[in-house]
């Protein structure tokens, strides 16, 4: 239960950094090619960030199953 809790949460916290960055870049005073360059660069890292997350998750879920089948 706690496993589906630390997802929720963790999903909360990605979509809150991307509605705030996003904000953030929307409303910063730069010309249109920078600011979508600025947001796809932005965007690429968050993704490599959430993959990382992703598999830390996923080792943890993983560690937690064979503590249980023991």
């Amino acid at each position: 239960m706690s496993e589906n809790r630390t997802g929720e949460i963790l999903t909360a916290f990605i979509i809150g950094g991307l509605v705030g960055a996003l904000i953030g870049v929307l409303f910063a005073p730069a010309a249109g090619k920078v600011t979508r360059e600025r947001i796809a660069d932005w965007l690429e890292e968050k993704k490599e960030e959430a993959k990382e997350a992703i598999e830390r998750l996923e080792e943890e879920i993983k560690r937690k199953k064979e503590e249980l089948s023991k």
